[in-house]
């Protein structure tokens, strides 16, 4: 029988190099649970999203992150991305050569993607997939189109805990309402 709770943050610590950032943060996300951390910036939200999918910027230097009812505070980032656990960047990145289409191909790993699939995903960030699907993940795209790519591609990963870093940056208001939408139904 799995954890009640999907993700435990205890008594954490967080330093980027001699800065400690993080100082004994507590949390509990249950399953299909939705929790916002709204505050000023600089207060460690971003890092504490870091600390969770354990980018290597970030030093988690006491107390523990939990997911699943295993302690993962130790294992690297692509360990944790391969037990379930999604980062969407505030700024995403850009790939020049690759298309949308092959993002999503990769970002489902070893499903098999048909075309009409990949087009449900971009409807849901609400992208008109006809016009996405060969286009390149490069400048050309504005920054509320890449998020949105972006946000794409991790619900096509069907990820347990999927963290959203300023999910409504570079978004417009009329887009960004459809995209609660969608994290409503995930």
């Amino acid at each position: 029988m799995k954890n009640e709770a999907l993700l435990e943050v205890n008594r954490l610590h967080v330093s980027a190099g001699e800065k400690e950032i993080l100082h004994g943060v507590d949390l509990t996300v249950g399953r299909d649970e939705t929790h916002v951390l709204m505050g000023p910036n600089g207060t460690g939200k971003s890092t504490l999203g870091y600390a969770v999918t354990g980018n290597p910027v970030y030093t988690v230097t006491s107390g523990s992150i939990v997911f699943d009812g295993e302690d993962i505070t130790a294992l690297p980032v692509n360990e944790r991305a391969k037990r379930g656990i999604s980062y969407g960047f505030q700024q995403p990145p850009r790939f020049k050569g690759i298309t949308v289409h092959d993002l999503l191909l990769l970002a489902a790993g070893q499903e098999k993607l048909s075309k009409d699939k990949c087009c449900a995903y971009l409807t849901k960030v609400g992208l008109c997939a006809n016009d996405y699907l060969d286009r390149e993940v490069d400048v050309s795209l504005s920054g509320g189109e890449v998020k949105r790519i972006e946000i794409a591609t991790i619900l096509a990963r069907h990820s347990d805990l999927m963290i959203f870093d300023e999910p409504e940056a570079g978004i417009d208001l009329w887009s960004f309402a459809r995209l609660t939408e969608t994290f409503e139904q995930i």
